[in-house]
């Protein structure tokens, strides 16, 4: 009865706000229907589940289980989670400013910030940290080590650290400070006339940092510049329109949001003069280019204010709003799409439509549609972003792979700056080839592996030959076969020594000028920069590509 009661009382609420009709089976029986299932099969686990079962745990993975079927980007953010999600949005936090990795249960210093309280009290990349405030960390979590490591601005911390060439243990104290990672970690000249700006975030003051990137960068005498979006994973949606705003006119339509509810729908428009609108712009993309970098990509092509160069962009055409939660929870949800101006979506993942296992699909060739930039050139839209100059980064060779991922590469820097402490020249350092052979020669006394390309093919004609009965009579040939192509550590070390070596040299220019440095030293190598110096040197073949003509 008490229950009836309930429901009746529930309903005559939502008639009184005009949620309900009178059908049995509308959308908001089913919800009350749904949150009484799920309220009484709860207290029956609780009440007789064979283990104690912590509400906060269980509840989290059931929200999560339900918003993992809509999308990625929808999430519940609990109250505990709540500054880091701030950190996200905000790129600032109170702590020490470095980049900390974990590798085999240690954690470790892989690169301090340039003028951090890191840098300050003395810290290198390689230091490994063995406590925090005695507390020992060994077998932590990079969360848990995280956690240690920030919080209460002006509060000093005291770390123990193992370093290279040190024979015990010893303190630094580090005084945590507001923290805030610059969206332009980068921005110099390439050379007497190109401009690069490297932009990694969209959190607050992206826009702005751009917009001083680019006008220090034109008083030193650039006459073109490039903005470099490769690996940038987008973030706030006002930031793109300010980041657009500084090539692009006073006014300009930067990006139209719509969803389910029509109110919210809406249309950005720049709303800052400036910087330039005639000086030549390259940007570069690639796979991981995605949301707010993708809208100013997006922007400069639909306006045909610069060419693109590089890879196509991650696709997603999506806009994320924060809503409040009872007990200081938040949701990130999915509200609308976006469309840049020349009225394209570029989302590429349907995840309205699963496949059978599941698995959301991608919209299919036959639905995407055709739409013109400014200029007339057809663009197309559900793929992401294709650039006017498509150019493939260089792609690693197995041994490369296993280098970076045994992290020796980064040891070896760690050991080579030590025992040579003064600070290299990101664009003229080299590695000599007896110091190359130094370093291969330390790699045999080192643990790694690898298998190339052509021993999984053979692995695979094994496979094959053994389950359709053909491996007796080819037996002899593959064995043969094997011998030719098994790797050859000290072989490939000579074969992809351009490749290693670059990326070694760049690990060592970093100890001595930080990220700085090792954005330097990549530009003689880049292929995609290089192509994007290219285009810009060549004002006809630039003309072109903007005209549609090429």
């Amino acid at each position: 009865m008490k229950k009836k009661v309930k429901y009746l009382l529930f309903t005559v609420l939502l008639l009184a706000v005009g949620l309900v009709s009178f059908r049995p089976n509308n959308t908001y029986f089913e919800i009350q229907k749904n949150l009484d299932i799920f309220a009484t099969l709860y207290k029956e686990l609780n009440t007789y589940y064979v283990d104690e079962i912590t509400p906060g745990t269980a509840i989290k993975t059931g929200i999560d289980a339900m918003l993992s079927s809509l999308d990625p980007y929808t999430n519940y953010i609990p109250e505990e989670a709540i500054e880091e999600y701030r950190t996200q949005t905000t790129g600032q936090y109170g702590g020490i400013g470095a980049v900390v990795g974990n590798r085999d249960g240690k954690s470790i210093i892989i690169m301090p910030f340039e003028e951090s309280p890191a840098t300050t009290a003395g810290l290198k990349a390689g230091d490994v940290i063995l406590a925090v405030n005695g507390v020992n960390i060994e077998g932590k979590s990079h969360d848990q080590v995280s956690t240690l490591l920030k919080g209460e601005i002006g509060k000093m911390i005291t770390l123990k650290i193992n370093r290279y060439g040190v024979d015990k243990p010893f303190d630094v104290d580090v005084e945590r400070q507001k923290i805030k990672v610059e969206n332009v970690p980068y921005f110099g000249m390439i050379n007497s006339s190109v401009g690069f700006v490297k932009l990694t975030d969209f959190t607050e003051g992206a826009g702005r940092e751009v917009r001083a990137a680019v006008e220090t960068l034109r008083d030193r005498g650039a006459e073109s510049v490039i903005l470099d979006l490769r690996g940038n994973p987008g973030g706030l949606l006002n930031e793109a329109v300010n980041v657009a705003s500084v090539f692009i006119p006073k006014f300009s339509e930067v990006v139209t949001t719509k969803g389910r509810i029509e109110e919210w729908n809406q249309t950005y428009k720049t709303l800052d003069m400036p910087v330039d609108i005639e000086m030549p712009v390259a940007v570069l993309t690639d796979n991981m280019s995605a949301s707010a970098s993708e809208i100013v990509a997006g922007v400069i092509q639909d306006y045909d204010r610069g060419v693109l160069v590089g890879a196509r962009t991650f696709g997603k055409g999506l806009v994320q709003t924060t809503r409040r939660l009872s007990y200081n929870g938040q949701l990130k949800i999915t509200t609308a799409k976006y469309y840049i101006p020349s009225g394209r979506c570029i989302q590429a993942i349907d995840y309205s439509h699963r496949n059978s296992d599941g698995t959301p699909g991608t919209i299919p060739d036959s639905l995407r549609q055709a739409f013109k930039t400014e200029n007339g050139r057809i663009v197309y839209d559900g793929k992401g972003i294709k650039p006017d100059l498509l150019v493939e980064e260089e792609s690693y060779a197995p041994i490369t792979r296993s280098l970076l991922e045994k992290s020796l590469l980064f040891d070896y820097a760690t050991e080579y700056s030590y025992k040579n402490p003064e600070v290299k020249n990101p664009v003229s350092f080299k590695l000599s080839d007896s110091e190359y052979q130094d370093f291969s020669n330390w790699l045999k006394t080192k643990e790694y592996d690898y298998v190339t390309g052509v021993e999984k093919s053979i692995d695979e004609l094994k496979f094959y030959a053994q389950k359709e009965r053909y491996y007796e009579a080819i037996s002899s040939e593959l064995k043969d076969l094997e011998k030719l192509v098994i790797h050859n550590k000290e072989a490939d070390l000579q074969t992809f020594k351009p490749q290693i070596k670059e990326l070694l040299e760049k690990e060592i220019v970093s100890r001595s000028t930080f990220q700085r440095g090792a954005i330097e030293a990549e530009f003689d190598n880049d292929p995609q920069v290089i192509a994007a110096v290219k285009i810009l040197g060549n004002t006809k073949a630039y003309s072109e590509i903007l005209q549609g003509n090429k």
